[in-house]
């Protein structure tokens, strides 16, 4: 799939707030608009919302929330990335592009060094053309009932020049995003 260029008509806004009514615009009245739904786990909502508006439809969504990581033994934060989604008949316009972009123009802004997300993995090519790394090592996360290993793909990305991912064991502090 080869992304192409969204219409210059797209604008690129950050929201207010984002609604369920709002994510049904995107994605419709899915039960598992992710399909991550057999994962089983609880997510956390994002804090900071950026959407794509194509004739006043929001088309596209990307969320971030700040989060405490232990990465060896080094303790910090990271920028966690979700509630990424475009509409299905717009897929591969580059609306996906657009709102990470703005999203990760602001999280470079909000200081931790490195962008966190989770996916499946069909959808790794995709955020590999947006310039996400594959974290190839388990990931624990907190659930209500204890620690788990996420299994969905680990991404990463530097938010500044010349960051690298730390070595060691990973362990978020928090429900995943």
């Amino acid at each position: 799939m080869t992304d192409h260029l969204p219409p210059e008509s797209a604008t690129v806004e950050r929201l207010t707030h984002y609604t369920p009514a709002e994510q049904r615009e995107i994605l419709g009245d899915s039960t598992d608009p992710f399909g991550v739904a057999d994962t089983g786990l609880t997510w956390l909502p994002k804090e900071d919302h950026f959407g794509v508006r194509l004739g006043g439809r929001l088309v596209a969504h990307t969320g971030l929330l700040r989060l405490p990581i232990v990465i060896g033994r080094f303790s910090t934060e990271v920028v966690g990335v979700g509630g990424v989604a475009v509409a299905s008949d717009l897929r591969g316009n580059g609306f996906a592009r657009l709102a990470m972009t703005a999203a990760l123009q602001h999280a470079r802004t909000m200081g931790p060094q490195h962008g966190l997300l989770f996916c499946r993995p069909a959808l790794v090519p995709l955020y590999q053309r947006l310039g996400w790394r594959v974290l190839d090592q388990d990931v624990q996360v907190r659930q209500p009932a204890g620690p788990v290993t996420m299994p969905l793909r680990t991404m990463w990305t530097p938010l500044h020049h010349g960051v690298r991912w730390p070595t060691g064991r990973v362990r978020l502090l928090s429900l995943p995003m």
